[in-house]
């Protein structure tokens, strides 16, 4: 009884929240339809025009449709033509990399930000905030002449390098850290397991709903890098999907079909990463809530 009562409890809170818990009869429930149906085609709308018109014969930009017609791979073939599976290669090795060297990074850090205690934690904390305050284009400059100096310039790993540490998934990581029992540490060293062994087998295991948030979040801030790459990038053979859009859009050779199957190709992986790890995403969002 448990699950059908939990089930019901939760359907009545979403209708009490749309204010239409009172709303049974049926014209009540044909206005929610309705309701829901132009809440769908708002938000979901321009995402179907996109992927219908990717594969459509579409030469006005203002004349997308939901209901495909005359359906062609010819836009993909044009893309495919103006090298985009290459940049689109270039972005996955970028956004691999970098999510990697970020999780790493960040999981490494929260460890020791939240499960240790030394002179100066407050201002470290600060410090690592203070940097979410500054907009990329401040950066740019000084960016640059350190990759420059370091030699990544022109270099997939000068667009990977500077995204592996990111303030955002430090501090969720942290975050979620701290909630973790200090008596599951307390027992594991008694046993004679060390900090890494602790951090490995007790702590990062239990940090799986962090890791689905920060590594959605982190996917797609690196998946749509414009800037770095613009700053790192000296061939076209080096750039990201989202720099190539760029390029494609100011070719006047280049159709609204071929720039709306890259922009297809370019939205589908952030779309299929959400998918995959949506299950630890919402367990992490939630995890706050219900522990408070």
């Amino acid at each position: 009884m448990t699950g059908p009562r939990k089930t019901r409890g939760r359907a009545e809170a979403l209708d009490t929240a749309l204010g239409l818990g009172t709303l049974g009869s049926p014209l009540a429930k044909v206005g929610r339809f309705v309701l829901y149906a132009a809440l769908v085609f708002v938000f979901a709308g321009p995402l179907l025009a996109l992927l219908v018109s990717s594969f459509s014969r579409v030469t006005d930009p203002t004349s997308l449709t939901l209901i495909p017609t005359e359906l062609t791979l010819d836009n993909f073939r044009a893309a495919f033509k103006r090298d985009v599976l290459l940049y689109l290669m270039n972005s996955f090795l970028v956004v691999g990399g970098g999510l990697l060297l970020q999780i790493a990074v960040s999981v490494s850090a929260a460890y020791a930000l939240a499960r240790k205690k030394f002179p100066g934690l407050r201002l470290v904390f600060l410090l690592i905030l203070s940097t979410m305050m500054l907009p990329e284009e401040v950066l740019a400059i000084p960016l640059s002449l350190v990759l420059s100096d370091l030699n990544l310039v022109g270099s997939l790993f000068g667009m990977i390098v500077p995204v592996g540490a990111w303030a955002f998934s430090i501090l969720v990581m942290a975050e979620f850290m701290k909630e973790i029992p200090l008596e599951l540490e307390e027992a594991a060293r008694l046993d004679g397991a060390g900090d890494f062994r602790i951090f490995w087998s007790v702590v990062l295991p239990l940090c799986k709903p962090a890791l689905g948030v920060i590594g959605i979040f982190g996917f797609t801030m690196i998946w749509d890098q414009y800037l770095l790459p613009l700053l790192v990038a000296t061939d076209s053979q080096q750039f990201t999907l989202p720099l190539a859009l760029r390029t494609l859009r100011s070719d006047e050779e280049v159709g609204i079909g071929v720039l709306l199957a890259a922009s297809l190709l370019a939205m589908l992986p952030s779309v299929l990463a959400f998918i995959a790890m949506q299950r630890q995403f919402m367990r992490g969002l939630t995890s706050g809530a219900i522990k408070g």
